[in-house]
């Protein structure tokens, strides 16, 4: 235990972190690429291409959310993610999931 003042050492977990936001941008970037594919290769509808522009648009917010959280983490005592933050990941996660079912069925 440490007394209060003292410093903390975070080990690896910034870095294990880090890593794990750069692994679920990479899973979210396959998901808007796979998604924008089969909205453009399905039809040329507006229905498709607003599709489009929406995943983009939920890909391009998820992507500003993890890169301001792989900046923050590069601190020496990285700030807990803020719940506004996490509600944004949280909500383009579930939006590219809902546009991707339907442009499936």
């Amino acid at each position: 235990m440490t007394a209060y003042g003292e410093t903390r050492d975070a080990g690896l977990q910034p870095e294990r972190t880090r890593l794990a936001w750069r692994r679920t941008t990479l899973a979210c970037s396959v998901v808007a690429v796979l998604g924008i594919r089969q909205a453009l290769h399905g039809s040329g509808t507006p229905v498709a291409a607003a599709g489009t522009a929406v995943i983009a648009l939920l890909w391009l917010a998820f992507l500003g959310v993890a890169h301001r959280r792989i900046r923050a983490l590069s601190a020496a005592r990285p700030r807990a993610l803020a719940p506004r933050a996490a509600l944004a990941a949280v909500a383009c996660t579930v939006g590219l999931a809902v546009f991707a079912l339907a442009l499936v069925f």
